[in-house]
């Protein structure tokens, strides 16, 4: 249903990444062949066994989560038939025995799937980084720097969802293809329960390998706004925050290492808190209040940041005034006051 794809970068950029230019168009585009010259894509070129006993050079030994479940899923981590549970199981295992019962099942047509997510690469395979890793500039004043993660499994396939932070994933060893949707697709998408979820992010309930139309019309304008990126090994996808996201692992061993970043100061609180406050305060008030308070939100929140305050004095700014650190924690203060009434 989807055949837009997404843009391609032939020729990626040298020396550091510009993620200010990335951030300034807001679409996905892939950076095609940015990591070919990483030794994990290399030993993966070499083979699944050659990867693998790469990646085992690195090992702290510390236990790390693996998802698992039966060859019926067919690698898609998602819920129960009742939604009320997930269809797999997490466990903490050696990362070493974990790649190994992985090499063990390549060979077999339908395996058992098993994945790995979001490991940080820093704890878990110290040393890695340092040979395989992006050139990102600095982090501006007062920003974290990007959070750097592994991935690895067999053909697993993590069901469309979205992300709070802006995602740069290096597709080092095996095929990944990556689905992706503006985030006005929302209500297209049919997202399901907000928890129990199957990786922390609320994820769409409908199955892209198969997609019931019956069941949810609506997600064939989600298809017609959607786009497909296919990775080989060596690319880099950029994707803005927030747009959804599902990612099939194509082939019988992938890995892929990702950096999370917001080009925000690190005093200001995760915005899914106060959607999950304008649940709990705004959403079944009466519909004309709603639309007030959307005048509300749109004239101090959605607006310029600075046109709330244009017409006082700056003494008399306060918390209409730019946010700094001293006065994002004079402001969470205020609101912990109010929430426990």
């Amino acid at each position: 249903m989807i055949t837009r794809r997404t843009r391609v970068v032939e020729t990626p950029p040298t020396g550091p990444l510009p993620l200010d230019d990335l951030l300034a168009q807001q679409t996905p585009v892939i950076l095609r062949g940015l990591a070919r010259d990483w030794p994990l894509t290399v030993a993966g070129r070499q083979g699944a066994q050659a990867a693998i006993d790469y990646l085992k050079r690195f090992d702290a030994g510390l236990p790390v989560v693996a998802y698992t479940a039966g060859p019926e899923i067919k690698g898609r981590y998602f819920y129960t038939g009742d939604m009320t549970g997930m269809n797999f199981e997490a466990r903490k295992v050696p990362l070493g025995p974990c790649l190994d019962a992985i090499a063990d099942q390549m060979a077999v047509e339908a395996p058992p799937s098993i994945y790995v997510g979001s490991t940080d690469l820093d704890t878990y395979l110290p040393g890695l980084r340092a040979e395989n890793g992006l050139d990102l500039p600095a982090p501006a004043e007062g920003c974290d720097p990007a959070i750097v993660s592994i991935w690895l499994g067999n053909r697993t396939t993590a069901a469309t969802h979205f992300d709070l932070s802006n995602n740069l994933a290096c597709c080092l060893v095996g095929r990944r293809r990556f689905t992706l949707f503006p985030p006005d697709q929302i209500g297209n998408l049919y997202p399901g329960p907000m928890d129990p979820t199957p990786g922390g992010q609320v994820v769409s309930l409908v199955d892209l390998r198969a997609p019931d139309l019956e069941r949810y019309p609506r997600f064939a304008a989600a298809a017609a706004a959607g786009e497909i990126a296919e990775l080989e090994p060596g690319d880099v996808l950029f994707y803005p925050a927030l747009w959804w996201h599902n990612v099939e692992a194509l082939d019988p061993f992938n890995a892929m290492v990702n950096y999370w970043w917001n080009a925000v100061p690190a005093f200001m609180d995760p915005p899914m808190t106060t959607l999950l406050h304008g649940m709990l305060s705004l959403r079944d008030r009466p519909e004309p209040e709603k639309q007030a308070w959307r005048a509300l939100f749109d004239h101090y929140v959605f607006g310029p940041g600075e046109a709330a305050a244009r017409h006082l004095p700056e003494a008399a700014r306060g918390d209409l005034a730019p946010l700094d650190e001293r006065s994002a924690r004079r402001l969470r203060a205020r609101v912990l006051q109010k929430l426990n009434r």
